[in-house]
Parts: structure tokens; sequence; C-alpha cells
């Protein structure tokens, strides 16, 4: 792990509006993540994991405090100079997948490389490279529709990671899986964090979070520390 900061939340506060109701989703937290760390998140539905994790990697702005992400400021990024960014940096993993179904899986794992200014060659050999090393190599040429659901969530992770981004985001990343393929996807977390990536993800699952090697708790807004095993 770097000593170095990669993000820090400083005093971050999310509220959204529904005419005048004001929902305050994430409350006054502040959190600093660390290269190479490898952090969860858990708590109920509603508790505000979500929008944390879309604040960390630069989707939605705060309503106060900064993120700052490797000592540059998000919220005073243009939104062009911010989806570079996002998209240069930040790996994300829905937990509705979010694959392009008009597009095969070799073309949506291609996609962010393409937004990223490479050459069709480039993208292809990345992608098929990723692609096979998550075990789906013979399912190239099938549509979203056509996969399984762990099949779907190795498409969506060989697409978050086929940018090398400096840390990956995943909401909920074993939700929709049976234990055998949670297992299998945690494997390859766990695989790909020893190379160095840097890892947040979000789950209710106690057999996820068990993972990490920080877990915190999110409750009403607010983040509380529940342990490091490496101390």
């Amino acid at each position: 792990m770097n000593d170095k900061p990669l993000i820090q939340l400083q005093q971050v506060t999310k509220i959204y509006r529904k005419g005048s109701l004001e929902i305050k989703a994430v409350n006054l937290v502040s959190l600093t993540i660390y290269s190479g760390e490898f952090i969860s998140i858990m708590g109920p539905s509603g508790c505000g994991k979500t929008s944390l994790l879309h604040l960390l990697g630069g989707l939605e702005p705060p309503t106060n405090g900064e993120v700052i992400f490797s000592d540059v400021d998000l919220a005073k990024m243009g939104d062009r100079e911010l989806s570079h960014f996002r998209n240069c940096n930040v790996g994300f993993v829905f937990q509705s997948y979010n694959l392009l179904a008009g597009l095969r899986v070799l073309e949506n794992v291609m996609l962010p490389l393409h937004y990223a200014g490479y050459s069709k060659r480039v993208c292809r050999e990345r992608a098929l490279d990723v692609i096979r090393h998550l075990g789906v190599g013979d399912r190239l040429d099938h549509y979203p529709a056509e996969l399984s659901g762990g099949e779907e969530q190795r498409v969506a992770i060989a697409r978050a990671l086929v940018t090398r981004p400096r840390i990956l985001l995943a909401d909920e990343p074993t939700g929709n899986l049976d234990s055998a393929n949670r297992d299998q996807i945690l494997d390859l977390f766990q695989e790909f964090h020893a190379q160095g990536t840097t890892i947040l993800l979000v789950s209710h699952d106690p057999t996820v979070t068990a993972a990490a090697q920080r877990t915190l708790k999110m409750v009403d807004g607010q983040l509380k520390e529940n342990g490091n095993k490496d101390e």
C-alpha cells in the first residue's frame, strides 16, 4: 500500500431535492483512500453507499465539501475534462451491470478504450486480453441477453478493468449471483488487488466485505470504521 492518499473526501455532504423534500444521502463524510487498499463498505439499503461511490468516482458532485483525487479537486473540472479523467482513472462495476444490450461482449469491453482514443487494434487486443483472463473468452460474439448473471458480471468487470484504472469501484458486485459465482468474483478481485489495483466495494454480504483489508460501516449517510485486518 502506498503512503500517499489516492482519494480524500473532506466533510462531504450530498443532498438530493425532490420538490420541497430534502434528502441528505451523504452527511459530512471524511475519508482517505490510499493507493493499493482494498476497502469494503457495508450498511442497510438507503444509507448512502451508492451515493458515496458516485462521489468518489466523480459521477456526481458533492453539495458541500471536497473530493480530491490525486491532488485534483473533481468539483473544479468541466464535464468533458471530468469524463476523460474518470475514463482514465476509475473503473465502475454497477449492480445492474449496465452493459449495452445492442453491443456484443467484445464491443462492450472495447468501448471505454474507444472513448479514450485508442486505435481499433489496441482496443481489440486489450479487450481480448482482459476478457480471456476473466474466463468469458468463449462469449465474445454474444449479446448481454444471451449471458448468465455470472457471465454478465465478468464482462462488466472486464469493461471496468480494460483501461487499467487506478481504482475499481464496485456497487454490490455479487448481489445478483449465487454463492459459487460470488466466490469466483471475489477471487478475481483478490487477484487484481494483489497486482496493485485499489478496490472499494459496497455490499450487504458479510462474506464479500470480509475479503477486504478495511471495512467501513455506513449508517444514515455517515461512515464508521469497522476495523483493519492489517492492524
